[in-house]
This record gives structure tokens, sequence and C-alpha cells, in this order.
């Protein structure tokens, strides 16, 4: 059997003892420990015993500390005291530190924010903190990093989640009564336009160029966030491009329809980045968003 490292007598005759000296009474001991007296008694004659040492001195009328018992108490409720708090630091301390994933107002919303209510189903224990920004290039340091981008490959510290493809989409009752059955129709529509700073969105002029329509496209409302453009159009304001992986729920639900079955690809990806010496649990969190993506 190896030597513990540390030369003490049983956790339980200390703790009989630092009770039992604290009150100056074996019975007091006793209710505290919830023991009976006699079993407090027995736990400090056996230290006692393998100290060599009188710890209390019995008298008629209870017991006191001898020196060498006021020695001890003083360095146990040292120890005990150190140990106190320290648990008490753990237990206000988080289980885990929250994994942090920067990603924007749309990707938030509409992707991330649905997908891990099932994350937690089997990773309860994995803490998620969104950093969102609309902000191109923002230097934040989080461990993973949501990006709509251009990936030739998966490298090592990045993973490709979706390809989107672009359509028209408006709510049902304003694709009903608007009629558009081809592009000349759409363009005489009020369309819904996001002012994006990142120039790699597709906008309308984009999107109708790719279908080979170099007409005039019409004015409309004009926003510069994405979920803001969509609720626009589920509140029959317009026509609104939609990328179908961000939309699927609202679709699914009804809100919004596609008007017209042309359908653009989107010329960039969406891939999720892992920061260089990110924790296990993120690339956890990484590894199941991408499978999620694919499902």
């Amino acid at each position: 059997m190896g030597r513990r490292p540390y030369d003490l007598p049983s956790l339980s005759a200390l703790t009989a003892f630092e009770a039992a000296a604290r009150h100056v009474s074996f019975k007091r001991a006793a209710v505290e420990l919830n023991v009976t007296p006699a079993a407090v008694s027995h736990q400090i004659k056996a230290l006692e015993a393998e100290l060599d040492r009188v710890l209390f001195q019995r008298n008629p009328r209870g017991v006191d500390l001898t020196e060498a018992g006021a020695v001890l108490l003083v360095a146990l409720q040292r120890g005990f005291e150190q140990m106190s708090d320290g648990i008490a630091q753990i237990r206000l301390q988080p289980d885990a530190e929250a994994v942090s994933i920067q990603v924007t107002t749309a990707v938030s919303s509409l992707w991330l924010t649905p997908r891990l209510s099932q994350f937690w189903k089997s990773h309860g224990n994995i803490p998620v903190s969104q950093n969102v920004t609309d902000t191109p290039g923002a230097s934040i340091r989080t461990d993973l990093t949501i990006v709509y981008g251009d990936i030739v490959d998966d490298a090592a510290d990045r993973r490709l989640l979706f390809k989107d493809r672009i359509s028209a989409m408006a709510s049902p009752d304003f694709a009903d009564s608007a009629g558009i059955t081809g592009l000349p129709d759409l363009a005489r529509q009020p369309l819904i336009h996001l002012s994006a700073e990142n120039r790699t969105w597709t906008g309308w002029n984009g999107w109708a160029a790719a279908l080979g329509y170099d007409g005039h496209l019409g004015g409309g409302l004009r926003v510069n966030n994405y979920f803001t453009a969509l609720q626009a159009a589920c509140d029959g304001m317009g026509v609104v491009l939609g990328w179908e992986m961000m939309t699927r729920s609202m679709i699914d639900s009804g809100k919004l329809v596609r008007v017209l079955p042309d359908v653009v690809d989107a010329p960039l990806d969406y891939y999720i980045e892992a920061r260089r010496g990110a924790p296990a649990r993120a690339l956890q969190l990484r590894d199941w968003l991408v499978a999620s993506a694919r499902d």
C-alpha cells in the first residue's frame, strides 16, 4: 500500500475532535454529527491513542481541553476554514465556461438559436454564449465564428456548414394578390432591399442579373437588417430575397412563399471556423452544428 502524502489521523476522528473541542462537550458534538456520544468518545480515544497525547481532561462536570488539545483545535480550525473557503469558491463557479460563438443577427435568429435547443437536449452541460454582430470583419475573440464567405474545402480549423440558394419570397396574401408570373411582373412590385455593410451579400440587382434580367427593378422598403427585411415581407410589405436555409422555418410555417420558381445559388458559403486552441467542448458544438446542417 502506498504511503499517504499527508501524515494525518483519520478525518472522521479529526472531525469528531473538532466538534467536541468547539462545543467542549461530547454530547453536543454528537448532536451536530448525528451520532451517539459514545461514538464521539470512541473516535477521540482512538485519536489520543494514535497521537499518544491526552486531548481532553475528563471530569464529573464534563470535559476540558488540554494544552495539546488546544493546539490541535487551532490547527484544525485553520485547515477547515481554508477548505471551506475553497469549496465556496468552487460552488460559485459555473459548471463550465461557456463556448463563445460569433454570428450575425440573421444567422443567430433564423438558424443557430433554433438549433441550440436541440443541441442542449444531448449536451446540456455545455453552455453557449453568442456574440451577435453585423459588422464585417469584427475582431472579437470567440471560440467559434460562423461566416458567409468563400471556402474551397474543409480545413483543420474550418468546416463547411451549408451552401444556400436564393429565391424571391413574400407573404401568401401578397403573392396571391400580386399575380407574379415572371421577372417583369416582379420588377413592378415593391421590393424589400437590404442595405448591408457586407458587400458579398446578394442584392436584387445581382439576383436578377444571375437570371439574365437587366431591366429596371422597382423600389420599396430599404432596411439594414435581414431579419427585419424578412419580417416586413411576412407583414405583406413587399417581396424579399430569401436564403432558403435561413427562411426554412418561415416557409414551413406558411409565413412566406416563393413568388417565382427561379432560384439562384448563393455565390458564397456558410462555414464555421474554430480559433486555434479552442477547447474540446467548442469543437463538440462545431461538429454537432456541421452534422445538423447536413441533415
